[in-house]
C-alpha cells in the first residue's frame, strides 16, 4: 500500500497531496474538540502500536505479504479526527526514516491509509454498531467489519491514482483485480487484529475507547 516514487506522475501525486494536505488540516481542528486529557495520550500510544505492527508483515498468496494498516483501529480507539493525524504522523516517519514510501508519493499513501481508510472504516463501523444490540461485543464486531472494508477501500483509492497518472503498462482492471483481491485477504487479517485489540482495550479501559463512548448505561438512583 505504500507507494514509491514515480510510479505515479507527478501531477496526480501533488492533486492528491492537496486533498491529503486538506483532509489533515481539517483533522487539526476535529482533533481539538474530540480529544481530551484522557484520549490525547491514548491517540499517542495509538500511534505508536500501528508503527510497530506496521513494520510486522504477514504472507498473503503468491509471494505477496500484507501489513496491518491500524485506520479503524485508530479510528475507533481515539475517533476519526486523531486517527487521521496518527495514521499521517506514522507514514511521514516512515517515508523518512525507513524509506517505506517514496516522499513525492507520500500524499497519495496519506489519501488512501491516513483518509479513505479511516473514515470508510469509521462509517462501517457506525453503521454495523447501530444495526446490532448495544453492548461490547457490537463494538469488537463493529469495529472488525470496519478494519475488514477499509483495506480494500484505501486499495480502490490507489486504483484510482492509477487510473489517473499511472507511469507503468498494466491495464487498470489488472490492477483493480489484484490489488482488490489481495487486499481482501488482508483485510482479514486487519479485521482480527483490530477486533482482538479493541476486545482488550474494552476489557481494561473501556472508557477511553472512543466508539464506546454513549453506549454505557447510566443508573438513576431515585428516592420515594
Amino acid at each position: 500500500m505504500h507507494i514509491p516514487d514515480g510510479f505515479i506522475d507527478v501531477q496526480t501525486s501533488a492533486i492528491f497531496a492537496g486533498l491529503a494536505a486538506v483532509g489533515v488540516g481539517a483533522s487539526l481542528k476535529g482533533a481539538r474538540a474530540q480529544l481530551d486529557e484522557k484520549s490525547a495520550p491514548l491517540a499517542g500510544l495509538t500511534a505508536v502500536f500501528i508503527f510497530a505492527v506496521q513494520m510486522l508483515n504477514f504472507p498473503v498468496v503468491a509471494g505477496t505479504s500484507g501489513h496491518l494498516i491500524g485506520a479503524a483501529l485508530a479510528a475507533v480507539l481515539v475517533g476519526p479526527w486523531a486517527a487521521t493525524l496518527a495514521l499521517t504522523v506514522v507514514l511521514v516517519m516512515q517515508a523518512f526514516l525507513f524509506a517505506d514510501g517514496g516522499l513525492t508519493a507520500l500524499g497519495l499513501s496519506t489519501f488512501n491509509m491516513s483518509i479513505i481508510a479511516v473514515w470508510v472504516g469509521y462509517a462501517i463501523f457506525l453503521l454495523v454498531k447501530k444495526i446490532l444490540p448495544r453492548g461490547k461485543p457490537s463494538i469488537v464486531i463493529a469495529s472488525a467489519i470496519g478494519a475488514l472494508i477499509s483495506v480494500p477501500a484505501a486499495a480502490l483509492g490507489f486504483t484510482l491514482q492509477y487510473a489517473m497518472g499511472a507511469n507503468a503498462t498494466f491495464s487498470v482492471s489488472t490492477v483493480l483485480g489484484a490489488m482488490v483481491g489481495t487486499h481482501v485477504l488482508i483485510g482479514i487479517g486487519e479485521a482480527l487484529i483490530t477486533g482482538l485489540t479493541v476486545s482488550a482495550v474494552l476489557a481494561s479501559r473501556s472508557d477511553l475507547v472512543y466508539g464506546w463512548k454513549g453506549n454505557a448505561t447510566v443508573l438513576e438512583i431515585r428516592r420515594g
